[in-house]
């Protein structure tokens, strides 16, 4: 399980950094752009100001990009997001290896998503700590970086201060989960929904599981999914489902791992946990009220489960969540 060794509050990183130096790839660099440039409605005040920084007009893939600020403006920021590298084996811009490992130094919470990995190992921000990369170059960062502890499988790695994803739709998922930190699970849930997208997939799950999708989405599952996501507060079991759904159980268990890469029990369980860390921020209801609500019957159930997916007990969740906002 992903864990995090530092608190972070919103009113620490206002700043989101985005280095443009060319040989990058423009898939990751405008997800970060779009994701944090674009407030949802109810989290307008108080959103990320984002800037655009690097040494001038640079390609990035096919387009030309023209930043707004100088390299120099990492250490002022924040956060800082580096977008994967177009080419691993092109040497890294000497600039920007030091413009990150100086917004490191200076305080910033430094993230990478797919190959700029190998941008915060060469600027020393891996070693000691747990990180990944897209699965076909976890080797040669492991290989590059001896003192990282490279784990190939994971969608990402939150070691609070250094945060690395894994490839394409993964930086969607760190991006989610910075939010999430930031914000609140509802806001991230928002941000999602603008996004068509799921909620954000915990970094723990393994890069090869099919992308879990939303209820709502055009597949065979839509209507069940929304159905059971409407009565979670209920003791549902896969007989239930399988009766909603006119199947068998051994067959929706089969559309179940096809299309969300979960049996029904494992995705019904985070659904029950996603609805319990949406009430532990929001509400406070007593753990026993919650654990009624989100169907776990009891608050030694939800303790437990809680405790396994988050990795902190629900009590714990609340207190730290509730101290960071007022921080």
């Amino acid at each position: 399980m992903v864990r995090n060794d530092i608190t972070r509050t919103l009113s620490d990183m206002p700043t989101v950094a985005l280095p443009a130096v060319g040989h990058q790839l423009h898939f990751e660099l405008a997800v970060a752009y779009e994701i944090f440039g674009n407030p949802p409605p109810e989290a307008a005040e108080g959103w990320y100001d984002v800037l655009l920084c690097g040494p001038g007009p640079v390609k990035v893939g096919p387009f030309t990009v023209e930043p707004d600020h100088g390299l120099e403006r990492l250490a002022d920021a924040d956060t800082v997001i580096v977008p994967a590298c177009a080419d691993i084996d092109d040497p890294l811009p000497a600039e920007l290896v030091e413009a990150v490992r100086a917004a490191h130094e200076a305080g910033a919470r430094v993230a990478s998503l797919c190959t700029g990995a190998f941008v915060l190992g060469a600027a020393g921000l891996l070693d000691g700590r747990r990180a990944t990369t897209h699965w076909a170059h976890a080797a040669e960062l492991s290989a590059r970086h001896p003192l990282a502890e490279v784990d190939p499988d994971v969608l990402y790695t939150d070691n609070g201060s250094v945060l690395t994803a894994a490839g394409k739709a993964a930086a969607v998922d760190l991006c989610l989960h910075l939010i999430h930190l930031d914000h609140g699970a509802a806001i991230a849930n928002s941000v999602a929904r603008r996004l068509v997208m799921p909620p954000h997939r915990p970094g723990g799950q393994a890069q090869f599981v099919a992308t879990p999708v939303q209820a709502g989405g055009d597949h065979a599952l839509a209507h069940l999914l929304a159905w059971v996501q409407q009565r979670l507060d209920q003791p549902l079991t896969v007989s239930d489902m399988a009766r909603k759904a006119n199947t068998s159980p051994r067959h929706l268990g089969r559309q179940f791992r096809s299309v969300l890469g979960q049996t029904p029990l494992q995705w019904l369980l985070i659904q029950r946990v996603r609805r319990a860390q949406e009430l532990l921020e929001a509400t406070d209801e007593s753990i026993e009220a919650v654990a009624r609500a989100t169907g776990m019957g009891t608050a030694t159930t939800l303790r437990r489960q809680f405790k396994r997916t988050v990795g902190v007990p629900p009590d714990t969740y609340r207190r730290s969540f509730r101290s960071a906002r007022l921080a």
